[in-house]
């Protein structure tokens, strides 16, 4: 009768009491099922996977920063350069009519710019050096051999013994003219004369034998910028074992860049000097 007396006095199962039951089964802390619950159950754990694509997204942002920054550096650079050089063509010198520049300074003339030369006759001056030209490559051809101007090194019947060298700079335009008399020692006979030059305008060119004799005609001179060499051709040929002069007369630019006679600059308390 005890017994039965106990049991009858338990409270009665509520739905409520199975739900808060079956709530703590599944995990949820005690709360009714529904989107609380939800929002309170377990979690799934980040990956080794997602931590590797999270790490390869950053890398590439990081790549990217790095290259939109050497791009900017380059057109910086490039902007830079572009505006030393039109300033340097803004102050390049000008020829005068006489084919000379005005001025102290002096910058390779032009053939339209000569005096007493129409235009026919300049082009058959023209004409008539690519004939010479193409005759002197015919010949060499002929010789199966390749001419002294388009080797890479200098041919060796010459050999130089002296070089007397004057310069005079102006530097209201950056120009340069000069004169180099050259004494040469013949070791094979020729006709060809060949020496570095690059970016210049030959202005004369004079090869006489010794200090007394007479001049040798120079049939006509020409640069090959292919090789960055000046080539006199003589109308007969150098005597061995005799010594000759050789004079240029020139002027070019000084230049901006590491090349020949360049010019630099710096910047000292806001002054570019």
């Amino acid at each position: 009768m005890a017994l039965e007396e106990k049991r009858e006095k338990r409270p009665p199962v509520t739905p409520m009491m199975i739900e808060e039951e079956a709530a703590l089964r599944n995990g949820s802390r005690g709360l009714p099922p529904g989107p609380w619950a939800e929002a309170a159950g377990p979690r799934p754990r980040t990956t080794e996977r997602h931590i590797a694509v999270h790490k390869r997204l950053v890398l590439g942002f990081a790549v990217s920063i790095l290259a939109l920054l050497a791009v900017t550096m380059i057109a910086v650079l490039l902007s830079v350069r572009f505006e030393e050089c039109g300033a340097a063509a803004d102050g390049s010198p000008r020829a005068g009519g006489n084919g000379s520049i005005s001025g102290a300074a002096r910058q390779p003339p032009s053939t339209e710019q000569l005096p007493g030369r129409s235009e026919e006759e300049t082009r058959g001056g023209e004409a008539a050096e690519e004939k010479k030209e193409e005759e002197e490559e015919e010949e060499w051809q002929r010789r199966r051999e390749l001419p002294p101007w388009t080797r890479p090194r200098l041919p060796r019947h010459l050999r130089p013994l002296h070089y007397n060298l004057m310069l005079t700079v102006f530097m209201e335009n950056f120009t340069f003219s000069g004169e180099v008399n050259v004494q040469l020692e013949v070791h094979n006979a020729s006709r060809y004369i060949v020496l570095h030059a690059h970016r210049m305008h030959i202005e004369a060119v004079r090869v006489a034998e010794d200090k007394l004799a007479g001049g040798v005609r120079v049939a006509r001179s020409f640069l090959y910028p292919q090789t960055q060499v000046f080539v006199v051709v003589l109308n007969r040929s150098l005597e061995v074992q005799r010594s000759y002069n050789l004079k240029i007369l020139f002027n070019a630019l000084i230049e901006n860049e590491l090349l020949g006679f360049f010019r630099s600059s710096y910047v000292l308390h806001g002054e570019r000097r």
